[in-house]
Order: structure tokens, then C-alpha cells, then sequence
């Protein structure tokens, strides 16, 4: 018997564990949703040098194999890198698969940005893509964005769960790498020509936020995805008629995670920021 389709997973995927930002947004907006998550760490981080065609590749095989082993419902790309470089080829190759991607909150910071000056980290494949300079083009009439790419940031942040906790050498380098790139970006505050906005454009720098946040001032608004993306699966998922049923008093959907890399890293992650067990996270040969 054919499990109903509102009973199947949802698929999330990143490069590595920045996506687990989007599936904590996820799992707080679809309590009632069952989600199986892949960290590509093998071949972490996508946007520093992969190229195009290596995202792509990667981000079909993954796919296939979420939709082969897990049934999964759709796909949430929580890749800032893997949207601008593979979505649109995903659809185009498997359009019976829901893909929901992540892009740069450039729309809703122009929206609110009292000053019209917007600061945007990102990696430089997420910056370099075709689909990100449309999406700056298409927002920038009346606001000026200070883009960055930040090398090396998505790694650092990948490697800190592979440290045991305090990870005070991870940590040093991650703020040290905060402080170079938001100092590029220019002057943050509230007065006119300041940065009143930051742009989170990569999965991974959310949990950099607290070093960010204590570089750019209290006032300044930093923005990521998370929610907004939450939002348009379960619209997409409500469109299809393949919601899980939400039940009052129904316990949590179940969660399983896999990763491409080292398992005590995901486990790691996941314990620290998702507060999950490690019995929840299994290790893949590369898929």
C-alpha cells in the first residue's frame, strides 16, 4: 500500500550543518512534519570554490537519493550556495518534486532599512551566481547594498562542532573573520549612510549571530531566512494537500539526520543548537 503523501518526510539539505538554522525555523512552524536532513560535509562548504556544475551534481544526487530511500514530499535546498546555483536546474530535472531554495533576505531588508543601506555576507559562490546579482539588481533602486563575500567563514563554522565544547580556538577565528568581513562592509549605526541592515546570506553564519551581533551594535537588524523559507513550505505543502495532520496534544514529528562527514560533528550540532539526541544523526558514505 502506497503511503499517503501527507504521512512522507520532508527533505532538507545544505552542504553541511548551516542548514540546521532552516530546519530548526522548520520544525517550529511544521511541529507536526516529519523531516529527514543530509549535511554534505564531505564536500563542505559549496560556495568558497566548488564551481556551478559540482553543486549541481551534488545537489541532484541528493535529492535523488532523499526521494529514493525517504520518500520524501519536497525538498528545502537550506543552501544559500545550492538555490543559486542548482534549484532551477532541479525543477527543471525532477518537476514532480516540490524544491523550496534560500535566498539572501535582500527584498525584506529593503523594505526596512531607514537608512536605504544594506550590509550582505555571503560566500563567494552565492555572490558570484547569476541568480543573486538579479535578485540585487531587482532591489536596488532605492536602497545601496555593500556586499561581502567572507572565505573561510562557512569552514570555520563547520569545524567548530568537530572541537569539543568550549571550542575557544574556533571561536577565536570565527570572530576574528566576523570582525574583517563586517569591517569591509563599511559604518553600521542608525545615522544617514550608515548600515542599518545586515543580510545573513549563507545558512551557516546564523550561528555566528551572537559574534556578529556584539561587532555591529544593538540597533542594527540582522536578518536571515529561516522563518520566511518555513513559511513557504508549509504553503507549498498546503497548496498540494500533502500537510501533516496537526492534532492538538499529537507529540512532535519524528527527525532523522544524516551527514556525509564526520558523525560526531553532526552530532554535535545538532546537540548544541537543535538540543537533539545523538541517536538521531547516522553517518553516509558519500552518496
Amino acid at each position: 500500500m502506497t503511503e499517503p503523501l501527507a504521512a512522507r518526510p520532508i527533505g532538507v539539505f545544505d552542504s553541511g550543518i548551516g542548514g540546521l538554522s532552516v530546519l530548526q525555523a522548520l520544525r517550529h512552524e511544521l511541529p507536526h512534519e516529519d523531516f529527514v536532513y543530509l549535511a554534505d560535509s564531505g564536500n563542505a562548504p559549496y560556495g568558497d570554490a566548488k564551481g556551478e556544475a559540482f553543486v549541481q551534481q551534488r545537489t541532484l544526487a541528493i535529492a535523488r537519493w532523499l526521494r529514493a530511500q525517504h520518500g520524501i514530499k519536497a525538498l528545502v535546498v537550506a543552501c544559500n550556495t545550492a538555490t543559486a546555483a542548482a534549484v532551477e536546474r532541479l525543477r527543471a530535472t525532477l518537476p514532480d518534486l516540490p524544491a523550496i531554495g534560500v535566498e539572501p533576505a535582500l527584498k525584506p531588508a529593503a523594505a526596512r532599512s531607514q537608512t536605504h543601506h544594506v550590509g550582505v555576507l555571503a560566500t563567494r559562490g552565492t555572490v558570484g551566481s547569476a541568480r543573486f546579482q538579479r535578485l540585487l539588481q531587482a532591489h536596488s533602486a532605492q536602497t545601496r547594498f555593500a556586499v561581502q563575500a567572507c572565505d573561510g567563514l562557512a569552514r570555520a563554522i563547520e569545524q567548530s562542532t568537530e572541537e569539543p565544547l568550549p571550542a575557544a580556538g574556533s571561536a577565536e577565528k570565527i570572530g576574528a573573520l566576523c570582525a574583517r568581513y563586517t569591517g569591509a562592509l563599511g559604518q553600521f549605526g542608525l545615522k544617514t549612510g550608515d548600515i542599518d541592515t545586515l543580510v545573513l546570506g549563507c545558512t551557516h553564519y546564523v550561528f555566528a549571530k551572537d559574534a556578529l551581533r556584539a561587532l555591529v551594535g544593538p540597533d542594527v537588524q540582522i536578518l536571515d531566512t529561516g522563518a520566511a523559507v518555513a513559511r513557504q513550505t508549509r504553503r507549498i505543502l498546503a497548496q498540494a494537500g500533502a500537510l501533516a495532520h496537526e492534532r492538538a496534544g499529537a507529540p512532535p514529528g519524528g527527525i532523522r539526520l544524516y551527514t556525509t562527514g564526520q558523525l560526531g560533528a553532526l552530532q554535535a550540532a545538532a546537540g548544541r543548537w537543535l538540543q537533539l539526541p545523538a541517536q538521531c544523526c547516522a553517518a553516509l558514505p558519500n552518496i
